[in-house]
């Protein structure tokens, strides 16, 4: 759960709490096609939806999506606490999206029906986007056994999964902060970074999580710099993203900014613990992290089991500068390890 998330998990009313998640950037628009302000839910996936795609929603069954208005319904408190606890549509979509096939494309608002109702289906109802280990067959090719939707639901196997992989991890505590893994960020390199001195910059990158600072070497007059440089963070149980801003060295003056990004690591976790130990698959895609119009995203971030270790790479367009790129990788690294 993110840390923006955590927080909503306290008293107070239902709706309030539902609105207060929906301001979440990532939950601005429907999980299902980006539609802008949608202001319907699926109360037992996770996800908020706009009102096109609610409808194709209600068309699949409450077994498989129970539809609610984010203003007009009453909502349990089972049902608010299932929302905050998956986090929302980046935490959901990490999971029900992780195997998109490739040439398959997200269907954008104005899209037809038809394309509407395959992709929402494919998703949650035929599983095909999902980690084979949480797929639920249907049963319907026995004709003698009732459907398995009738004893367990997806959305109550995702968070069985998820459920499981977070109460067995193991906690540290430093002073009153408990942990609950490792972020190795390796800062790869640069490319068309802003100039800053009078040709050139001596550039550095500094990333912040909690009270933790830490930076990378500086590389002298160069717009282009190569790092390679491994950086390790602790993760609090409580987590919001990890903040980078990439400096110019001054020797006789306060250092200039030279852009700056927020990574959201939500989707990196969700990821790696609903899969659990790494080392029992092979090589594949479990998640990606989605471009939208507020994330620094050049490209989508996938992903990836590889060698047994999850890990991330992630391209990204440094903001409120004139212009400038990073690459990165992320791997996450549970206490166990």
């Amino acid at each position: 759960m993110s840390n923006y998330a955590a927080g909503l998990g306290n008293s107070g009313s239902g709706k309030r709490r539902i609105r207060d998640l929906l301001k979440q950037p990532d939950n601005r628009v429907c999980a299902d096609c980006s539609a802008p302000d949608p202001k319907w839910a699926s109360s037992n996936i996770g996800v908020f939806i706009c009102l096109k795609c609610c409808g194709v929603h209600r068309s699949l069954g409450t077994h498989i999506s129970k539809v609610l208005s984010v203003t007009l319904d009453e909502w349990s408190d089972e049902e608010v606490d299932s929302m905050i606890e998956i986090g929302g549509n980046a935490s959901a979509n990490s999971i029900y999206e992780a195997f998109v096939p490739e040439g398959s494309s997200k269907p954008g608002p104005d899209v037809s029906h038809d394309q509407r109702m395959r992709f929402i289906r494919s998703k949650y109802e035929l599983q095909e986007f999902l980690k084979p280990s949480l797929r639920i067959t249907s049963g319907k090719a026995c004709s003698t056994k009732k459907p398995s939707f009738l004893n367990s639901s997806l959305s109550t196997k995702f968070m069985d999964s998820f459920r499981a992989n977070s109460s067995s991890k193991k906690i540290f505590e430093e002073g009153m902060v408990e942990f609950i893994g490792l972020l190795k960020v390796t800062v790869k390199k640069g490319t068309n970074l802003a100039i800053r001195d009078m040709m050139s910059s001596d550039p550095y990158v500094v990333l912040n999580l909690g009270k933790q600072k830490l930076q990378t070497t500086v590389v002298n007059s160069n717009l282009n710099p190569i790092w390679n440089q491994e950086l390790m963070l602790s993760v609090p149980e409580s987590y919001g993203p990890v903040k980078l801003q990439v400096y110019d060295y001054d020797t006789f003056s306060s250092d200039d900014i030279m852009g700056e990004a927020e990574l959201d690591i939500q989707p990196l976790i969700t990821s790696a613990m609903a899969f659990g130990d790494p080392e029992m698959f092979g090589d594949m895609q479990i998640g990606k992290w989605l471009k939208s119009h507020d994330n620094p995203l050049i490209d989508d971030s996938i992903i990836n089991i590889v060698g047994g270790k999850v890990k991330q790479e992630v391209q990204i367009k440094l903001q409120n500068v004139e212009c400038g790129e990073l690459e990165l990788e992320m791997e996450w690294l549970p206490l166990e390890q």
